[in-house]
């Protein structure tokens, strides 16, 4: 008996069901103007991070000891050399920014794949066999969860020891609960549909059940977390940065950077209001970008 779902008749049908869910979901998504605006930040900060080597007019971390604390070269005393100035050492304040965007993205990226997949997985477990292992686990996220996430993270990094890889691990790990109980959520509500029935019934496995059947089914409300939680991570590794817990000097990351800058606030304000600013917008954008998400995502959203 041949294979009728690979005829070529099923494969372009299949790729039309795809572009009109693309573009069901862009009409969603373009409604909300903020997440278009979010979006398009988003985007300039991803090829701001890729591209940084070609458009930092400096190296972050080179010191130019006759140029020091500089301002910003329309204010007087400033210069076009250095257009957002210097900082307290020398270096260029726009570099430092420019490279500053690749450790936002690295963080949000690595934290977010981390939490994800992990949350994924105990989330699935959780829903799926339910009993005595949904308890135990959901006790362990709740327990977790307990706990203010930012002071978590910084009892973990302190435990595990200052730096950037155990600053992304410890937010990771206080992510990871709502990922879990998300999926676990969704797990649940899945698997009283008819179509799990039916795959049960025609002998499909445990695995197959929840990473085949039932995962796909799941993945809109975990991309909108995905979205906000990347945010978090920025911003939450920021706060790790400016308390010396997360990268460290000379690093350019945003938050670090404000850690350096702290005591020079009142007679150098750019050092401290540039990175603020990139921080802001940054998580403002993601966050606005994940709202759109949300709209386009959730049939309950969805404007007729």
């Amino acid at each position: 008996m041949s294979d009728v779902t690979n005829t070529p008749a099923v494969r372009l049908t299949n790729a039309a069901i795809r572009r009109r869910m693309i573009s069901e979901f862009w009409f969603y998504f373009r409604q909300n103007r903020g997440a278009v605006l979010g979006l398009a930040v988003f985007i300039l900060l991803v090829l701001t991070a890729v591209f940084a080597p070609l458009i930092a007019p400096y190296d972050p971390t080179v010191q130019y000891r006759d140029a020091l604390l500089l301002p910003p070269f329309w204010q007087d005393g400033g210069s076009s050399a250095y257009l957002l100035g210097t900082d307290a050492v020398g270096r260029d304040m726009l570099s430092r920014l420019i490279y500053g965007a690749q450790y936002s993205l690295f963080i949000g990226i690595v934290v977010v794949s981390i939490a994800l997949v992990g949350g994924i997985v105990i989330g699935l477990i959780a829903g799926f066999f339910g009993g005595w292992v949904d308890t135990v686990i959901m006790r362990v996220m709740d327990i977790i969860l307990a706990f203010p996430s930012l002071l978590l993270a910084l009892v973990l990094v302190a435990v595990l020891g200052p730096g950037l890889t155990n600053a992304m691990i410890a937010i990771a790990i206080v992510y990871q609960p709502h990922f879990a109980r998300l999926t676990r959520a969704a797990v649940m509500s899945e698997l009283r549909r008819e179509y799990v029935t039916a795959a049960r019934v025609a002998g499909a496995g445990n695995l197959r059940l929840m990473f085949k059947t039932i995962l796909p089914n799941c993945l809109a409300p975990l991309i909108v977390q995905a979205t906000l939680s990347f945010s978090s991570a920025v911003l939450d590794s920021a706060a790790l940065g400016f308390l010396g817990m997360g990268a460290q000097p000379p690093a350019s990351e945003w938050g670090t950077m404000l850690a350096e800058a702290r005591e020079f606030i009142l007679r150098a304000w750019w050092v401290v209001t540039f990175p603020g600013l990139a921080i802001l917008v940054s998580v403002l954008a993601i966050n606005l970008m994940g709202d759109g998400l949300r709209d386009a995502l959730d049939p309950k959203l969805k404007r007729s």
